[in-house]
């Protein structure tokens, strides 16, 4: 297998619980990630990589009752979680995606996969010219892997390709940047109540005109005509784990 993608998803937010499982339009957001990705014309498989938390059972009912794989791995080290969802198939490229992203774009995604170079190990946004809630990320599996063996720190467990990003050289890294400009300043992921409002509002004006197959060039258009949905959600921080958990980091292996 050449691609995997795989989505990390979890119940336990603590600023909007269940995040994942909220209902856009009669699905859940975790189902809205999942339908986005598998548009892909290049990944071979959409694999969910959730926790062994009971509070996680619903997510793992619900993928495996789409006929999907499904891992269920620590709550904590993300990236050992990753890596051991990954290590079932071993394909060339592990794509991370999250599943608080429900306008996830796979013509983004195939976009930088047909850019990738061939020596590269390693392929994000590193200049966030991505809106946040478009973010990808492609490496190579030997490269997971290695992260897996070798990161120590709390946050590169946690953040599963922080490793591969604080040791740049070790490794070939890619940037991809937005072709739609620079969206560095759009929020469209879900980790807020104020970000659920906002994203549900998109949903209902693209189902209401039935164009289901909405893509970012149709949102930024949505957004322009309509500025005051775009204020709904303002005020966040980007990146606000990672930095909380920079905040209070510690060598844990």
């Amino acid at each position: 297998m050449k691609f995997l993608a795989i989505i990390q998803a979890r119940c336990g937010s603590s600023r909007l619980p269940s995040k994942v499982l909220k209902d856009l339009c009669g699905k859940t957001a975790l189902e809205r990630v999942i339908e986005r990705a598998a548009q892909s014309r290049y990944v071979d498989e959409v694999m969910v990589a959730t926790t062994l938390n009971p509070e996680d059972v619903p997510i793992v009912n619900l993928v495996s009752g789409l006929g999907m794989r499904v891992f269920a791995g620590s709550s904590t080290d993300v990236l050992d979680r990753y890596y051991q969802a990954a290590k079932i198939i071993q394909p060339e490229y592990v794509i991370r995606i999250t599943a608080d992203c429900p306008v996830f774009d796979a013509w983004i995604l195939d976009d930088a996969i047909e850019k990738l170079k061939p020596d590269t190990d390693y392929m994000a946004a590193v200049s966030e010219t991505l809106a946040d809630g478009l973010d990808l990320e492609i490496m190579r599996f030997p490269v997971l892997e290695r992260a897996w063996e070798e990161a120590r720190l709390a946050s590169e467990r946690e953040h599963v390709t922080m490793y591969i990003k604080n040791n740049p050289e070790f490794f070939q890294i890619q940037n991809y940047e937005s072709t739609l400009g620079n969206l560095h300043d759009e929020r469209w992921t879900i980790d807020e109540p104020e970000d659920y409002e906002f994203i549900k509002k998109i949903y209902e004006h693209f189902y209401s005109v039935q164009q289901q197959d909405f893509h970012s060039k149709d949102i930024l258009q949505y957004l322009e005509a309509h500025p005051e949905i775009r204020q709904i959600n303002q005020g966040f921080i980007r990146n606000e784990g990672l930095l909380i958990s920079l905040k209070n980091d510690k060598v844990v292996r």
